[in-house]
């Protein structure tokens, strides 16, 4: 697929960021085990590439057991002690436990919207937000629903939510439809 328009960010020589790119990324995702992993890897993104951590997505996925929620929600504190010694992770104390608070708030969103998957998407309206970007230039970092969603996932007890993160989230998971309109994957 090498012939094909993508998105410039998708445009490099890591075959992993084109895969990523042309198979999930803005992709409608309804599943709360994926969103919580979701939102748990654009934590750790925070302050670095997001090369660094997809490259690092299968280590994560051993790490914090699949990203099971119920099951990161009881994860000791040694066992995230041990994980700062791996060079497979983002060796950040603070990202590390974020990881398991965010698994505890997310269960919390759960038992009050019956699904992790309901509360994210209530942010913008259940569907998908469609924007016309010509240029990755245009893309913004943040929008007044981000914003909204990060205040609110702070407040539930969320960590590593800015709205910046609560954006690329948003991107990842397919709530807004950032695809520049030349991209083949635009109308998909």
């Amino acid at each position: 697929m090498a012939s094909v328009t993508r998105c410039a960010w998708a445009n490099g020589d890591l075959e992993i960021m084109r895969d990523y790119h042309d198979n999930e990324w803005g992709v409608p995702l309804h599943d709360d085990r994926m969103l919580f992993e979701f939102l748990c890897l654009e934590g750790a993104q925070a302050g670095l590439s997001w090369r660094t951590v997809l490259v690092k997505r299968e280590n994560y996925r051993r790490a914090y057991h699949d990203f099971v929620i119920d099951r990161v929600a009881t994860m000791k504190d040694r066992e995230l002690e041990k994980l700062l010694l791996d060079p497979g992770l983002v060796r950040n104390r603070l990202k590390i436990w974020s990881v398991r608070d965010n698994a505890k708030a997310a269960q919390e969103a759960i038992t009050e919207f019956g699904s992790l998957d309901t509360y994210l998407w209530s942010f913008v309206g259940g569907k998908p937000q469609r924007n016309r970007w010509k240029a990755m230039g245009e893309v913004p970092a943040s929008t007044e629903i981000s914003d909204r969603m990060s205040k609110a996932l702070k407040k539930r007890g969320f960590r590593f939510v800015g709205s910046t993160i609560c954006y690329a989230f948003m991107q990842a998971t397919g709530m807004v439809n950032d695809h520049v309109s030349s991209c083949f994957r635009y109308r998909a």
